[in-house]
């Protein structure tokens, strides 16, 4: 059984169709990359998945329950957690304030301060600044504090929204790691939303290209870097 199944996703916005029929599985411990252009139904699915868009159609399996439904909060307790565009931190809270938001469901102390060792240990820099207000950190060092919140809800399936996106190339490279890490030292499997599709093409284990909302290619992340549409459709190539 994979450990999520979209079947037919739809999500609407008004009249306008952002998702269409979007169908794709996550295996336990996959890196699964969404790429496509701006407006091309790769967040919204994102948001569909965890709860912050409703479903207009089509079925939500993780690890076989059909989670559609169910609010946010409980999708979060089942073992989902997203880490959005635009990091979305408290920018007058301090980076550990903003880590321990993440944290509601995870329950003991020990396991907090499990949780916050072993995204320090990913982030050295997120431990240097865990005093300083988030507002006053580099955007590349927010992205780093917005992927360690997701991560203090010890999810085993974390979905990642645009991680690259105005950040300087060095620090890119930095997260496009912790990436892999996570995924290789933890198990966790990773949805990747990104528009740099060649990083996210070159992390994916499987990936799907969207088109107006729709799944146009899909296949090993390897195989869509060699394939002529894609490299031409979103890597000039």
């Amino acid at each position: 059984m994979p450990m999520l199944e979209v079947q037919n996703l739809n999500v609407r916005y008004g009249q306008l169709e952002a998702v269409r029929g979007v169908s794709f599985n996550v295996e336990q411990g996959e890196i699964v990359a969404l790429v496509g252009s701006n407006g091309a139904g790769k967040s919204s699915t994102l948001k569909a998945l965890i709860g912050l868009e409703p479903v207009a159609g089509g079925r939500i399996l993780f690890e076989g329950r059909d989670i559609a439904r169910l609010g946010s909060a409980a999708r979060v307790s089942a073992g989902l957690s997203l880490s959005p565009e635009g990091r979305r931190l408290f920018g007058r809270m301090t980076v550990l304030d903003n880590l321990m938001a993440g944290a509601h469901t995870v329950g003991s102390r020990a396991n907090v301060r499990a949780r916050l060792d072993e995204i320090y240990a990913l982030f050295p820099r997120v431990q240097e600044r865990r005093a300083q207000l988030a507002g006053s950190l580099s955007g590349g060092e927010q992205q780093m504090v917005a992927i360690g919140r997701a991560m203090m809800a010890q999810p085993r399936l974390l979905m990642l929204d645009e991680p690259s996106l105005g950040i300087a190339p060095k620090i890119v490279a930095e997260i496009a790691g912790a990436i892999q890490r996570i995924n290789r030292e933890s198990g966790i499997a990773i949805v990747l939303v990104e528009q740099n599709a060649r990083l996210a093409l070159r992390l994916a284990h499987q990936a799907h290209a969207f088109e107006h909302g729709q799944v146009v290619r899909s296949g090993k992340g390897e195989d869509l870097l060699a394939d002529p549409f894609v490299q031409k459709a979103y890597l000039g190539v």
